[in-house]
């Protein structure tokens, strides 16, 4: 038996709920079962991890058949072992799993990490063992991490557990990482070493059975000892669960994630605009920015923001003051800075006169301030302390390239006295003399460092944008007086038929209800009634084929525009039946009144099976598929959320009126969001996709009409 110290019981996680995690995290022992004798096997190097590391508290290696393991007494099995057990570290074949489960449920054991790979991830009988395994936890109420995982690692001092298989061991830090993927976990511990990145908390998630990247949220989310979150994600267990659990935790402390899975091939076709553009990617970019989550498309780039969320203030605004001792890295960060959307510092006259003071004439004093190569560490001192208490510098940046004449560790000292937590202070450093003392410094002082300043500018910009994102407000959501039983009404009819797609007079029906501004139209179904339409609303007119059989009827011929008189509505009507009766026997023809020129735009859902009803905005009309202008939000809205979808477009200028142009009524647009979010809470279990395209918004709201929608419904319960 192994122990380092006086076995202690376990500290409190803060105020988290998620105390039965300690089991796992801050065990007062350790098993390791199928602890083995053999040098490079997994069981031998996670004991051996446990014991170099110096875990306080006895571990207990499990082998039945080597009576000593590392000098260690083994035990056969896990409930021979005589003390209390938190903490099981199972490295078993797959097929002793369930028993060894089962050992340690009798022995009370609080928490598992199980190694062992060969389930769901694998085939049949894998799925079904791990389906056994997660019924035994809920059994004996033990937690898991795993199976199929890389182990655990927390630094604590009063802890120091490391019960993994990494080769890597990290250094005392304050970053919660979490990787779904094992093999991953290994590259992740190296590059935070490699980037001066400190650990708190390490999980390889594996399978995740029980344990998921919700529960580590809520465990780290009061934890002082993890200051930001690191995630590597492929799937999202719960994305529910995880954006009430998100959008709380990111208003605390940052997470950035790195979400695998942007390029997923194999959609199933769509039968709406909005389900055809809104595919799996999209749906988890809104995700997590509604959640407030900072996404990047690479582990490079998740350790350059970690570098600077982890131990930087958030600064106030976007104005960044960058200084440097060489022209051409400054001028490498300021167009890095200004092209991510940040703002160079206008520099205050008694700035540049303070600095002026201590710098050679041929030095520049204006943003970014150029000190010339001959700047040393007393240059810098000055100058950034100038800058620094400039009230229009919101941020800095120091580069330092070195001169070989310069002593670098210096320079770095003058840095990380700068960074005294008020405002964010981040480097970029490239220094000859002393360079790599200076890097230390510099990390051990908790300023950011980097080679280039294109990263420092990355990191810079994320640390503002984690700001904006923290403090956004939420919003509220709005609801309004509906006719729900006049739209029910409609999709129990199309239930009755058997028709997933609503018929034109139901989509209309239920619209009505929900209170859009539907464009003034007629059914015909025959010429008589058709002109006799046309004359009620007035010329001019549109005729347009009213099937739940046409999908998108511009594509098939089946809309007539700006017809004048009745001649041209009965040659209209004559063309339109005689080509698509075809198609639909019962086709019926909906006489429209021409919505004057305005603006097109598209506001739809689909419900995915994953994340549920997602909702979207774009520019709309026949394009929508071309340009894809589009945003798209999680269900449901509020008024804030509805009103950043509009102002995301691209296109927005164009609604908002570009050169000149009146803007058009945007408060109506996001009335109809709200709208539309209100429809599908109340009938998200019938709606499976639906569009409003085009909706022609001009800049008179009462000119403003739906002229064209569409909606599925779900497949009933019973229908699979």
């Amino acid at each position: 038996m192994h122990q380092t110290k006086t076995a202690r019981r376990p500290r409190a996680a803060g105020k988290s709920k998620f105390r039965d995690l300690d089991g796992i995290f801050r065990p007062r022992s350790v098993a390791v079962i199928g602890a083995s004798t053999k040098a490079r096997s997994i069981g031998n190097e996670v004991l051996r991890n446990l014991i170099g590391f110096e875990f306080n508290g006895p571990v207990y290696p499990v082998n039945p058949m080597a009576p000593v393991v590392l000098s260690m007494p083994s035990y056969r099995r896990v409930d021979q072992i005589p003390g209390p057990v938190d903490l099981a570290v199972v490295i078993v074949p797959r097929e002793k799993v369930l028993e060894v489960v089962d050992q340690c449920g009798r022995k009370k054991v609080r928490g598992l990490v199980v190694i062992t790979a060969g389930f769901r991830e694998m085939d049949g009988e894998g799925a079904q063992l791990e389906d056994q395994l997660a019924v035994k936890l809920q059994r004996y109420g033990m937690r898991m991490i795993g199976p199929n995982c890389m182990g655990i690692i927390n630094t604590e001092p009063d802890v120091r557990l490391n019960a993994s298989f990494a080769g890597t061991i990290p250094p005392r830090g304050n970053v919660g990482f979490v990787s779904q993927s094992g093999a991953l976990g290994e590259a992740i511990l190296a590059d935070a070493v490699n980037s001066g990145i400190g650990v708190a908390m390490f999980a390889s998630m594996g399978n995740k059975t029980d344990i998921s990247g919700n529960d580590l949220l809520e465990y780290w989310e009061d934890n002082d000892d993890v200051q930001a979150i690191l995630m590597y994600l492929e799937s999202f267990g719960n994305p529910r669960h995880f954006t009430q659990i998100a959008r709380r935790v990111t208003r605390k402390k940052p997470v950035v994630t790195v979400k695998a899975g942007r390029t997923a091939a194999g959609a199933r076709a769509a039968s709406s605009h909005t389900g055809s553009i809104v595919g799996l990617d999209i749906a988890t970019e809104s995700l997590l920015e509604q959640c407030g989550i900072l996404r990047v498309d690479s582990l490079e780039e998740m350790f350059i923001l970690a570098a600077a969320l982890a131990t930087q203030p958030v600064p106030k605004g976007r104005r960044v003051g960058v200084l440097t001792n060489a022209g051409g890295p400054a001028i490498l960060c300021t167009d890095a800075l200004i092209g991510r959307g940040m703002e160079m510092a206008e520099l205050d006259k008694a700035t540049r006169r303070k600095m002026a003071r201590v710098l050679p004439p041929e030095a520049s004093t204006a943003n970014p301030v150029d000190m010339i190569a001959s700047a040393d560490a007393s240059h810098y001192r000055a100058v950034l302390d100038a800058v620094k208490s400039d009230p229009n510098v919101d941020a800095i940046i120091a580069i330092f390239v070195s001169p070989i004449m310069i002593d670098a560790y210096e320079v770095a000292r003058a840095i990380a006295d700068a960074a005294d937590g008020k405002k964010p202070v981040i480097s970029v450093f490239m220094g000859k003399e002393r360079s790599a003392e200076g890097l230390q410094l510099l990390r051990k002082s908790r300023v950011p460092v980097y080679r280039f300043p294109e990263a420092a500018a990355t990191a810079m910009t994320a640390l503002v944008r984690y700001g904006e994102l923290r403090d956004a407000p939420q919003g509220k959501i709005v609801d309004f007086k509906v006719k729900r039983s006049k739209a029910a009404r409609a999709i129990a009819a199309a239930r009755a038929d058997g028709r997933r797609d609503l018929a034109p007079h139901e989509v209309l029906q239920v619209l009505e209800a929900y209170g859009f501004p539907m464009a003034p139209s007629h059914l015909a179904g025959n010429l008589a009634e058709a002109i006799a339409a046309s004359q009620d609303l007035g010329f001019p007119v549109v005729l347009k084929a009213a099937s739940d059989k046409i999908s998108h009827k511009t594509d098939v011929g089946g809309v007539k525009l700006d017809l004048r008189n009745s001649d041209e509505v009965g040659e209209a009507y004559r063309d339109l039946t005689r080509r698509l009766r075809g198609r639909d026997r019962n086709l019926q023809v909906q006489i429209q009144k021409l919505i004057p020129d305005g603006k097109e735009v598209i506001l739809g859902m689909k419900h995915d099976s994953q994340f549920g009803p997602l909702l979207m905005f774009g520019l709309g009309g026949v394009f929508v598929e071309v340009l894809r202008d589009v945003s798209v939000s999680i269900h449901p809205l509020t008024d804030r959320t509805a009103r950043a979808m509009i102002e995301k477009l691209r296109g927005f200028p164009l609604l908002s009126g570009a050169r000149g142009e009146k803007p058009v009524a945007l408060s109506l647009i996001e009335e109809c969001l709200l709208r539309l979010s209100k429809l599908v809470s109340d009938f998200e279990d019938d709606l499976d996709e639906l569009d409003l395209n085009p909706f022609i918004v001009t800049e008179d709201a009462a000119r403003s009409f739906v002229v064209d929608a569409r909606i599925h419904l779900r497949d009933l319960p019973d229908d699979s």
